[in-house]
């Protein structure tokens, strides 16, 4: 089985910052891209905050630009998203999702998310 955990979600005051941490557990050959989402309260869906290759190259959404960096240890299976100059609008709870390959193929997975809250 594979399994998805993020940490480092809390509380924190605006303009502060936070470093997510996302962990891949489980049967693991390689895992190709990660993501962070979010879903921010009363929203029903889940968006993309940023992503990055196997190799390193990172993407963010408009909003996660110059303010969030995405980062990545493949040796030991994890993703990072390192948040700064929080605002409250960032308030939501925080997904990381894995493209991870094992004898079984490759699939994507989904962490249980980590709840960050912005206080203004």
């Amino acid at each position: 089985q594979v399994q998805l955990v993020e940490s480092g979600g809390g509380l924190v005051q605006a303009g502060g910052s936070l470093r997510l941490s996302c962990v891949v557990y489980g049967r693991v050959n390689r895992v190709y891209a990660m993501e962070w989402y979010r879903q921010t309260p009363g929203n029903q869906q889940r968006e993309l905050v940023a992503s990055i290759t196997r190799g390193g190259v990172a993407t963010y959404e408009d909003f996660a630009k110059d303010r969030f960096t995405i980062s990545r240890d493949n040796a030991k299976k994890m993703a990072f998203l390192q948040m700064s100059s929080l605002k409250s609008e960032d308030t939501a709870v925080y997904y990381c999702k894995g493209a991870v390959a094992n004898e079984f193929g490759t699939r994507e997975y989904w962490g249980q998310g980590t709840q960050v809250t912005v206080s203004s």
